[in-house]
């Protein structure tokens, strides 16, 4: 007997902490079912200008931009067509490329001037603080007391302004935030899970969160700021990887309100590359986690009510249930393999329910998401699944990125490729590399393997739901590990501008 209580100890230890993560993870999705049964709700209409017709305010659009080669001079040419008296609207280039890259920026700066506009190309001695840095330097720059913020690869419309702007007509507004669209969702399998992605956080989440109260970020672009909130909020900061959702939570927490535009669409370009998208995800979790740090207390002692304050906790420790998801796939393995007849092992025919718990709300919420944006139900659903298994291959990525986070210093802002970013005749650098990244695919392939050998195992054990959880992991470290884009070619009937003109409601 006392020869058979050293491995009960430990099977009845691993299924403790399977079921702890499990549990973790149902909570960080369960808290998601508000924001799905919500998302049929209508949106209020939007205010009537606020200002005096013959004094409009004054307005300052910063381009943050490094190394954007290929977009550069599209930026500023969408920039310097925003309809707005000319003499209340400024440009400002922040332009912190090498000298091939600036000259391409200085020569879209002289076209937008050529046509009146008041533009200029502003270049520091060093990259220091990177966009927190450009965009505290430029504002330096200008009285404005508005400022919007538009990353290299957006392109407003004309109209951006007059629409975004009556939404400042309550004073506590300090910032408003548009949608983003998508200008390649189409292009592969690989960018209709990023646009689920998307869609779901600003057709659903970002939609619920304003209506019922919650704290909202700052998308880092395609966003406008009063200048009094962003200095009372303490202004730009290089503490994170994510200065503006930094800075958009010490403005709520200030007293300032982040308002919501979900009818003001700002086509963007998604990476459609895998190493692309990975430097943007492990960034965004390493930078939340960072913020996360910094605010946690600020957010407990918060004078808001407990329900506000709990979902922003939730909301800035997101990127935690990557390192969840591994320990569960881990400790899962000894409750697999120890003893049946251990009362314990009943943890294992709970894991389809727990699994269900926590994926479901979360394929919901990106199915809700694609079908608000105009997808087709058929659509929508594969996008949503694509999203899912992409997510899971990025477990051992995002893992390594939150422990940073967590942990260690505050890391370099790696930017995020465009389309244009090759090498070319003009000598332009190649997309970022991460550091590493070579060993890091190699991981995830092997990981795959070991996923699908469970996967396997578990079908031996009897655990449905154990295969189809070792499945989806052996998938998504499989897409992720290989760097597939998995290209797609559009249907006729599919081929129109994706997310331009599109409903707000499922029809």
């Amino acid at each position: 007997m006392p020869m058979e209580s050293g491995p009960l100890v430990s099977h009845a230890g691993a299924t403790a902490l399977y079921v702890a993560c499990q549990l973790a993870l149902s909570a960080h999705a369960l808290h998601r079912w508000p924001m799905v049964l919500s998302a049929g709700e209508r949106d209020p209409e939007p205010p009537a200008p606020w200002w005096d017709p013959g004094e409009p305010p004054r307005v300052l659009i910063q381009l943050p931009v490094r190394d954007e080669p290929e977009v550069v001079a599209r930026l500023v040419a969408a920039a310097a067509a925003l309809e707005w008296p000319r003499d209340r609207l400024e440009i400002q280039l922040l332009d912190d490329s090498g000298d091939a890259c600036a000259a391409l920026g200085a020569a879209a700066v002289h076209a937008a001037r050529a046509r009146g506009v008041r533009a200029v190309h502003v270049r520091r001695g060093s990259p220091h603080g990177y966009k927190a840095g450009a965009l505290a330097a430029g504002l330096a720059r200008s009285r404005a007391g508005f400022v919007a913020v538009f990353d290299a690869d957006f392109v407003p419309a004309p109209d951006f302004l007059a629409r975004m702007m009556p939404h400042f007509a309550a004073a506590g507004v300090g910032v408003v935030q548009a949608r983003w669209g998508h200008l390649n969702r189409d292009a592969s399998l690989l960018t209709r899970a990023q646009a689920a992605m998307l869609d779901g956080h600003f057709l659903v989440e970002q939609r619920w969160r304003r209506r019922s109260g919650r704290f909202l970020s700052f998308n880092g672009s395609a966003g406008i700021w009063r200048r009094e909130c962003i200095e009372h909020a303490g202004g730009w900061s290089q503490a994170t990887l994510t200065e503006d959702l930094d800075l958009s939570y010490r403005a709520q927490l200030a007293g300032w309100e982040v308002a919501f535009a979900p009818d003001v669409l700002v086509p963007a370009e998604l990476p459609d590359c895998m190493s692309a998208f990975r430097s943007q995800q492990h960034r965004w979790a390493k930078g939340a986690i960072q913020t996360a740090r910094a605010l946690a207390r600020h957010l407990v002692a918060a004078d808001r009510p407990w329900r506000v304050r709990r979902d922003a906790l939730l909301h800035l420790t997101t990127t935690t249930t990557y390192p969840l998801l591994l320990l569960v796939a881990t400790s899962l393995v000894p409750v697999l393999a120890g003893p049946a007849r251990l009362p314990l092992a009943s943890a294992i025919g709970a894991h389809l329910v727990l699994t269900l718990a926590g994926a479901l709300p979360v394929g919901l919420l990106l199915a809700r998401g694609a079908r608000l944006a105009g997808r087709s139900r058929a659509h929508a659903a594969m996008d949503a699944a694509a999203a899912l298994v992409l997510c899971a291959g990025l477990a051992w990525h995002l893992a390594r990125a939150v422990l940073e986070g967590a942990f260690g210093a505050r890391g370099e802002f790696v930017r995020t490729p465009k389309s244009g970013a090759v090498v070319s005749a003009a000598g332009f650098a190649g997309p970022a590399r991460v550091p590493g990244a070579s060993r890091l695919r190699a991981a995830e392939l092997l990981l795959s393997l070991a996923a699908a050998v469970l996967a396997g195992f578990s079908l031996v054990r009897g655990s449905p739901g154990a295969f189809s959880f070792y499945a989806m992991l052996a998938l998504g470290f499989a897409w992720v590990g290989s760097g597939a884009r998995f290209g797609l070619r559009r249907p006729a009937r599919a081929r129109r501008a994706s997310g331009s003109g599109l409903p707000l409601t499922a029809g």
